[in-house]
């Protein structure tokens, strides 16, 4: 296969998993990594050490973000342990389709929707010796926290998926379009 071919088809590969970033369901920074890690064999790891480590470390960093973000916006307002176990269980209820069939966003807004009622519903739950009003009070804070700390986690996932693809191909565009002869 002709170099030029090849880093098309992986620079579109990591296009898909820069939606990835977005989109549950598809792979984001893995497929990213993947696409990198073809390129590197087919090449002999025609690309400099740093921009690879630099590379690696943004999807290691991407990888995490979202549920990161979410944690940490849940404890800014003295979220529980069980808001937090909750939050969790709800995302993974929401992606596998356990919540109502919601008729847009599918998977997306299944996590989002699922992470926000988890994370109500335990916080709620161990608030228990509360009354009512500031029972439901600081679950609905703890809830919006963790809705808010999840959209910037996965605004910082793609932010980390996009650099490490423009690194890649930085880094590697005189490879395949200068002439350049792989290592």
């Amino acid at each position: 296969m002709e170099l030029t071919v090849l880093y098309w088809i992986l620079i579109a590969t990591m296009g898909v998993g820069v939606l990835g970033a977005v989109v549950p369901g598809l792979p984001g920074p893995s497929l990213i990594l993947v696409a990198i890690l073809v390129w590197c064999v087919f090449t002999q790891f025609s690309i400099a050490l740093w921009p690879l480590i630099l590379i690696f470390t943004a999807l290691i960093l991407s990888a995490g973000m979202e549920w990161f973000a979410a944690y940490w916006g849940a404890r800014q307002v003295g979220a529980s342990n069980w808001a937090q176990f909750g939050s969790v269980l709800g995302m993974v209820a929401g992606f596998f389709g356990l919540l109502p069939a919601l008729p847009l966003g599918g998977p997306l807004l299944g996590i989002l929707f699922g992470a926000v009622l988890g994370a109500f519903l335990g916080e709620f739950l161990y608030r228990g010796q509360l009354a009512l009003k500031p029972r439901l009070e600081q679950s609905l804070k703890v809830s919006v926290a963790v809705a808010l700390g999840s959209i910037v986690g996965n605004l910082l996932e793609v932010v980390l998926a996009i650099a490490a693809v423009a690194l890649f191909i930085w880094s590697t565009w005189p490879v395949a379009f200068g002439g350049l002869s792989p290592a």
